[in-house]
């Protein structure tokens, strides 16, 4: 039997931590992380005695981007499958969002597809050589998904940045721009994590849960059905169009896309 994607652990405590486990892909995002993500979230959702959600990948990166051998396939799928996963990501990413308990995101390694992830937890810790990207539009694709995860942990300004050059940047960049809220050495995660734990369980459960639910309500940061879907269809109907399809090409072949017009002499 393959070993799941998703990899769900409980403690005593009511920590939960759920763990990306594509490691021989690096965790790249496909139809059956985001599904097994979505379901993990759902039974989560329902267990009144969690306290605490972890989120954290496998192996050498916490998420480093999509699959590109599924985006190559899907892109030649029919137009209802397309978009079907497009709404099943912003659910997924949504779901994480709006999760009623506490979320805090660990991340290492490569941090692309994931960042929308990260952006979506509560609390985030890095560790130093962690590197993050939003390579969209390096593909012919968009962030659409992960935009208003992305808007609640950055503003506008500094997503405007990095979502249109596609440009990595290191831990204390992410921590500078409000997507991580600490950094620690390489192997320093738990330790890092466990004052945040700590807080989390001595507060008081139901106080926790609903002051998270007024900072949401407050702070506007609720988009509502009709523009998750503009945004599932936005993504969707990017991944047919003639630049993704040449996006990947290049990324397959290693040449840079027939867009780029090289260097200034």
């Amino acid at each position: 039997m393959a070993d799941p994607v998703i990899e769900l652990d409980r403690d005593r405590r009511g920590v939960a931590t759920l763990r990306l486990n594509r490691p021989a892909v690096n965790n790249a995002y496909d139809d059956a992380l985001i599904g097994g993500l979505a379901a993990a979230l759902r039974q989560l959702a329902e267990d009144a005695g969690l306290r605490l959600l972890v989120l954290r990948g496998n192996g050498r990166h916490f998420q480093a981007g999509a699959d590109l051998s599924f985006l190559r396939r899907l892109a030649a799928a029919p137009a209802e499958e397309n978009l079907a996963f497009s709404r099943a990501t912003v659910a997924a990413v949504d779901a994480l969002r709006r999760f009623p308990r506490p979320t805090l995101a660990l991340v290492h390694g490569g941090c692309f597809g994931g960042v929308g992830l990260v952006a979506a937890c509560d609390m985030a810790i890095a560790t130093e050589d962690a590197v993050f990207a939003l390579t969209e539009t390096r593909w012919g694709i968009t962030p659409a998904p992960i935009l208003p995860a992305l808007l609640s942990a950055t503003g506008p300004r500094p997503l405007l940045r990095y979502a249109l050059t596609a440009e990595r940047f290191g831990a204390a960049e992410a921590q500078r721009l409000g997507l991580v809220h600490a950094i620690c050495p390489p192997d320093g995660l738990d330790t890092a994590a466990a004052p945040l734990v700590e807080g989390i369980l001595m507060a008081a459960p139901e106080a926790v849960a609903a002051t998270k639910r007024l900072i949401h309500e407050v702070a506007g940061a609720e988009p509502g059905a009709v523009t998750l879907e503009r945004l599932a269809e936005e993504a969707a109907r990017r991944r047919h169009a003639a630049e993704a399809a040449e996006g990947l090409a290049s990324f397959a072949e290693k040449r840079p896309p027939r867009w780029y017009s090289g260097p200034q002499d």
